[in-house]
């Protein structure tokens, strides 16, 4: 079953938000890096239903190949048909992302992946770094949760709710502990351990009227995931809802984008 996080419901409600968060400015400068290379061969991770794909091709202004890895077939299936257009064809990758390998990425110019580095532990990223920099592949991470939220009105509660829900990005899943809003830190730590260029830029999410329905869902989820972490939460969190939904919000979800090109290059 897919989690109700990755449903291809959800990714499509957020898509366009999504689309207008990124980092233009990062995605412009691949072309720049990765030249004179034909079909350009990119590997999108955890790529859901393509929604990288479908942002990221256009820019790349060259016939490409994409190879789509997702854990879950059923997404891949809908990136495949989502992603594959003109000068743009598909293979798809079912498994772990995380025991990839610079051997892996033999025939890869660039790695690519949206909302993946927070749901990554330390050593999934350092051993993603390690296999980016061995293969010489620049890497193109974007909308990182930055655990920073502003909501207009503000209310008394946000932070605690905001605390509670950072603390469950950050736990831990068989023994290991999440990154969360760590994931950009660390990752580019990583890189630049190994010799890197990293470029970070701010990817928020401004949720107003015009995208009330997702920034509702999100709220619902934000809420939950708060509660999860911390139970004392439930006794208020019916309420805080409440107020929240019968009354307009805006809100900014900060994330971040990160690039990161290898020392040498294919």
């Amino acid at each position: 079953m897919t989690s109700p996080g990755f449903a291809p419901e959800w990714l499509a409600l957020r898509e366009p938000a999504d689309a207008d968060a990124r980092s233009a400015e990062l995605a412009d400068l691949v072309p720049k890096i990765i030249v004179n290379r034909i079909p350009l061969v990119v590997r999108d991770l955890g790529c859901g239903t393509g929604s990288m794909g479908r942002w990221l091709a256009g820019r790349l202004g060259r016939p490409q190949e994409w190879v789509l890895h997702d854990r879950d077939p059923r997404l891949l299936a809908l990136a495949a048909e989502r992603v594959a257009g003109p000068n743009v064809t598909v293979r798809t990758q079912e498994g772990d992302v995380t025991a990839l390998t610079a051997a892996d990425l033999d025939d890869t110019d660039l790695v690519t992946a949206s909302a993946l580095l927070d749901l990554l532990t330390a050593d999934d990223v350092r051993a993603l770094a390690n296999a980016c920099a061995g293969a010489g592949v620049p890497a193109l991470f974007t909308l990182s949760v930055a655990g920073v939220i502003e909501f207009d009105p503000a209310d008394k509660l946000d932070s605690e709710f905001e605390a509670a829900f950072n603390a469950h990005q950050r736990r831990r899943v068989d023994g290991h502990e999440l990154l969360g809003p760590d994931a950009v830190a660390v990752t580019a730590e990583a890189f630049r351990g190994l010799g890197a260029r990293v470029t970070t830029r701010p990817s928020p999410w401004r949720l107003g009227p015009n995208q009330a329905a997702l920034a509702q869902e999100w709220l619902r989820g934000w809420v939950g995931a708060a509660v999860e972490q911390k139970p004392d939460l439930a006794a208020e969190a019916d309420a805080y809802l409440r107020r929240r939904l019968e009354t307009p919000f805006r809100v900014v979800v900060h994330h971040t984008d990160l690039l990161a090109v290898p020392e040498v290059t294919r």
